[in-house]
């Protein structure tokens, strides 16, 4: 039988263990992190008011109907009814006033009983500082309530980290063609 030196034994036993070690790093499903690690700083509560416009007749609308349940149209709220959109954020509530982002994602029909939506949408920046971020929304919207609030749940760019709620008010619904214009105001922390 052969026998191994024990300067060979420490040398083998080493490897073995130092190689286990880098495998169980390299396969670690969560570590924590320290906050100085993502130079995160201290966090900022900001307030963003605009006018979210919904644009649903003419030549160019901003919200199409996507999909439909089979009782979409015989449903007292029009329920299945989903909804893409791509909606102006603009600082005054007139169409014509200066774009600061676009509403962008997706809302539908949610409750059987009341006009009620799902909203799914991200609030893309387009203007300033906050060129280029993102806010995140996703909950429920009774439309016809005067004041809906509605969470953030995430962002990008200068949101990263976000949290916070957004209250919309309509401002202005026609009757006769569907288009709103909504007011927000959009209270976030963030770093």
């Amino acid at each position: 039988m052969a026998q191994t030196h024990p300067k060979h034994t420490y040398t083998i036993l080493t490897l073995i263990i130092f190689s286990s070690l880098l495998q169980a790093q390299s396969h670690q499903f969560s570590r924590k992190l320290s906050t100085k690690s993502l130079n995160f700083k201290k966090q900022k509560l900001t307030h963003l008011h605009f006018y979210f416009h919904d644009i649903v007749a003419g030549n160019h609308p901003t919200a199409v109907r996507v999909a439909e349940a089979t009782m979409t149209n015989t449903s007292r709220t029009g329920f299945g009814a989903t909804v893409m959109i791509d909606d102006p954020l603009t600082v005054g509530p007139e169409r014509s006033s200066k774009i600061v982002g676009r509403a962008q994602g997706i809302y539908a029909s949610a409750c059987l009983s009341d006009t009620r939506l799902l909203m799914a949408l991200n609030y893309v920046f387009l203007e300033g500082k906050y060129n280029g971020s993102t806010l995140s929304i996703l909950g429920t919207n009774s439309v016809f309530s005067p004041v809906r609030e509605m969470p953030v749940v995430g962002g990008s760019g200068l949101f990263r980290f976000a949290r916070g709620y957004a209250l919309a008010r309509t401002h202005m619904f026609n009757l006769n063609n569907g288009d709103a214009v909504v007011e927000y105001n959009v209270y976030v922390q963030h770093y």
